[in-house]
């Protein structure tokens, strides 16, 4: 299966091989990348700028989105008649989980029909797991009954609504009234909702730390830091994310962006994977910013086997490697002079870490070896060594 790159590393490859400092296959060998995919990009890139005549990224995406755009509202049409057909069986029931059921037998989305419908994913799996239960029956007479009730009297809070359960014979507790009025959002209309989550301080960390200070890995692909920095520039701010091997102090994946959004983190983390490919369980470490803790971050850790780390809050030295790094990019490129655009920054970023960093500059720590030669170095004498 061919790699997916993310669309801000194709637009890196396509800065540096404009340059004209480097030929295509110098920049397909300093990326890692076939020499076929630099001409593919640049091309693509020429007919996005109006050079060459083409289809431009921006419209093939267009009908692509058209095409899912489509099929996502035939199958919200299908949806909705089919709940008005179930829905206008006589006594229009309470509960359709039975029909979100049906329409994922017939390959319409769990996900799609929650969201036409209203439903809760969780009151619907829990449903599916166990859709006949004594306590699920028994909730869903009562969750009827305070349907019912709450139509008539919109203003009544769930303490009401049991008291008018009960007159009409049936046992129910506050709590459990309660419980089944959050579910179904059955609020007192004379009550209002504040705004959920606002004024709370940011949560505990989503990771245990992994790696305790100890900043070494015996293999590649076994250890990775990472973390955001920022630089101004006379258009405003930009940002760059960045992933670093600690087995080769290799940057290894990155992104760069004018907003600090999850994104931002996530499409760094996505670079790596796509250009690494890592087989064994890669542990991911970071400072506990909203970033690295955002749910679209954990999704893609989840989803490439890897493990999240992080250290404790206000703590830099349980990040140090990859401050050390950041120092680094500050004294090489962001404070040599003033920047006037983020373009140009942006530029001389990534033509740094890619053709000088990783494969110019040598470490001592690694024997005087840049970090693209020894890893070579190791993956050589490994291989020898199972021969």
């Amino acid at each position: 299966m061919p790699k997916k790159f993310p669309p801000e590393f194709k637009r890196d490859v396509v800065r540096v091989a404009r340059r004209g400092d480097l030929s295509q296959a110098e920049v397909a060998a300093d990326f890692d990348i076939s020499v076929e995919s630099v001409r593919r990009w640049v091309r693509q890139a020429d007919i996005d700028d109006g050079v060459v005549d083409g289809q431009t990224s921006a419209e093939q995406n267009e009908l692509v989105q058209l095409r899912r755009e489509k099929r996502r509202l035939e199958m919200e049409n299908e949806i909705l008649r089919r709940a008005a057909a179930y829905f206008g069986r006589g006594q229009p029931p309470k509960m359709s989980y039975p029909l979100v059921r049906d329409l994922a037998a017939e390959g319409i989305p769990v996900r799609l029909t929650r969201g036409v419908l209203g439903h809760s994913r969780q009151a619907y799996y829990a449903w599916l797991a166990a859709p006949v239960s004594q306590r699920d029956l028994e909730d869903a007479y009562l969750t009827n009954a305070l349907i019912d009730a709450h139509g008539d009297d919109p203003e009544f809070g769930y303490r009401f609504l049991a008291d008018e359960l009960e007159r009409c014979g049936h046992s129910v507790g506050e709590r459990r009234a309660w419980r089944l009025c959050s579910q179904q959002k059955l609020w007192s209309t004379t009550v209002r909702i504040g705004r959920r989550g606002a004024g709370k301080t940011p949560g505990p960390a989503v990771h245990d730390d992994h790696v305790q200070r100890n900043f070494s890995a015996d293999r590649p692909d076994q250890l990775w830091v990472t973390d955001i920095t920022e630089h101004p520039t006379a258009e405003g701010k930009l940002y760059c994310c960045a992933i670093k091997d600690l087995f080769s102090d290799r940057i290894v994946g990155y992104a760069l962006d004018e907003r600090m959004t999850a994104q931002l983190a996530v499409t760094a983390l996505r670079t790596a994977v796509a250009r690494r490919q890592p087989t064994g369980v890669v542990v991911v470490h970071s400072d506990r910013g909203s970033q690295f803790r955002a749910r679209t971050f954990r999704a893609v850790l989840t989803a490439a086997g890897l493990q999240g780390s992080m250290g404790r809050v206000a703590s830099a030295g349980d990040n140090a490697a990859m401050e050390s790094w950041h120092a680094l990019l500050r004294k090489n490129v962001l404070n040599r002079r003033r920047w006037r655009t983020r373009d140009e920054l942006h530029q001389a970023i990534v033509f740094w870490t890619e053709h000088t960093y990783n494969r110019r500059r040598r470490q001592r720590r690694l024997g005087k070896l840049t970090p693209v030669e020894y890893e070579l170095a190791f993956t050589t004498q490994t291989a020898a060594i199972a021969a």
